[in-house]
């Protein structure tokens, strides 16, 4: 079997312009609120799975449970840079927000963010 290539006619390539350009915006999918609170619940349980991960990985040296915390806490991680990057690309807050989860491994950043955002939602709501 061989593919041949798609031609596309100039009235099809108008149309297919034409409809993409006519395609209105989607609305947020949620409120930056709601979004801070996920980021907080999902921060807050990260940085336990994270304490919790240092003491048996130097104190106990369980390697059993460090293969199970782990990829829980790297969850965690991946989790908190999706939601503040689906916040940057709403534009509730700018790209610093993920800059700083990836750069500091996780909650602290997550955890110093929300509070700085929380901070200026309250500010321009008075």
């Amino acid at each position: 079997m061989v593919l041949q290539p798609l031609r596309l006619g100039p009235l099809s390539v108008r149309l297919l312009l034409t409809c993409t350009a006519m395609t209105p915006t989607a609305p947020p999918r949620t409120n930056p609120k709601k979004l801070l609170t996920a980021v907080l619940a999902v921060g807050i349980a990260d940085a336990l799975a994270l304490v919790v991960l240092v003491y048996f990985a130097f104190v106990d040296r369980s390697d059993a449970v460090v293969h199970v915390l782990g990829p829980i806490h790297g969850l965690g991680f991946l989790a908190l840079l999706a939601l503040t990057a689906d916040g940057a690309l709403q534009r509730f807050w700018g790209w610093w927000f993920p800059a700083a989860v990836l750069v500091t491994g996780g909650p602290l950043g997550s955890l110093i963010g929300e509070v700085v955002l929380r901070r200026q939602m309250r500010a321009t709501a008075d």
